[in-house]
């Protein structure tokens, strides 16, 4: 009989230099997976490139990455996927999505939305929540050219789905607030979330469950920042009728001034640190491995 699978994954957007909570969460599903096969599972490390973001997205930045993985002394199945390589799968998804009505186009702008969400009245809007347009309507929008996102309809998800009561996931670590263990999904909080652009195929939450769907990935282990993403992509996975993963967020490493590690907030790279002669068992050590 062979053993039972235990597969996750690392999977960073070649948008910038890895940095310290980086290297962490690396470590982290790595050594999950090592733990798993000292225990007779079929343990498996994934490296999974996100970068359908064509903007900022770099070679450099994922030669980089590759080289302080290495660095870090890390290793995962070949090959990578990388996912501007696998549009069409994720375009196949929406198509499903959109065929059972479940997607309708919006042409509303980031601060229309914002606008959408502070005009509601007495809150009554966790998150925006908008609907198709009239047909002619959008018809013409669309033949003038005009930008517009696909999204998620939560009202026909909970019509076709009964309701999201039955929607759970197993938090293996621990999200805000300390919870743990099988949590009730509340994808409410996130809206009508966008799925894909008109100028970009596919956005983050439909991609993920796709590509982990694919991998055969049993495990989602990465960081406290992402738990409250786990609610819309276990709608999705419900959805498409794709497997649900266990969930594992770890702790958000933070620098000297308290801050969590960000690209945006130009962290330390591991580039800087090997550079300044750090051996990767000192950062190892330091992280805790």
């Amino acid at each position: 009989m062979s053993p039972a699978a235990f597969v996750t994954r690392f999977a960073p957007s070649p948008t910038g230099y890895l940095h310290r909570g980086h290297a962490f969460s690396a470590l982290t599903a790595c050594q999950a997976a090592r733990d798993a096969a000292n225990e007779g599972l079929s343990g498996r490390f994934l490296l999974r490139l996100e970068d359908i973001d064509a903007t900022r997205c770099r070679p450099q930045f994922e030669a980089a990455i590759y080289e302080d993985l290495a660095w870090l002394g890390l290793h995962w199945e070949q090959p990578v996927r990388r996912q501007s390589e696998h549009m069409a799968d994720y375009g196949a998804a929406l198509r499903d999505l959109s065929e059972r009505g479940l997607t309708y186009r919006c042409f509303r702008t980031r601060r229309e939305v914002a606008e959408a969400i502070e005009s509601a009245p007495h809150g009554a809007m966790e998150a925006f929540r908008g609907g198709p347009l009239p047909a002619d309507e959008e018809e013409a929008r669309v033949e003038a050219g005009e930008a517009y996102a696909w999204r998620l309809s939560l009202d026909a998800a909970e019509r076709a789905l009964g309701g999201f009561g039955a929607l759970t996931f197993d938090e293996q670590g621990q999200g805000p607030n300390g919870k743990h263990g099988v949590i009730q999904a509340r994808p409410e909080l996130g809206g009508d979330v966008v799925l894909a652009r008109k100028d970009v195929g596919v956005a983050y939450h439909l991609a993920v469950v796709v590509d982990d769907a694919l991998q055969g990935v049993t495990q989602v282990i990465r960081g406290q920042d992402l738990f409250a993403a786990t609610h819309v992509q276990r709608l999705l996975q419900a959805l498409l009728a794709l497997p649900t993963p266990a969930y594992r967020h770890h702790r958000l490493l933070t620098g000297p001034d308290g801050k969590r590690y960000a690209k945006r907030d130009r962290a330390e790279t591991l580039r800087d640190l090997r550079a300044s002669g750090m051996t990767p068992q000192t950062l190892r050590a330091e992280l805790g491995f």
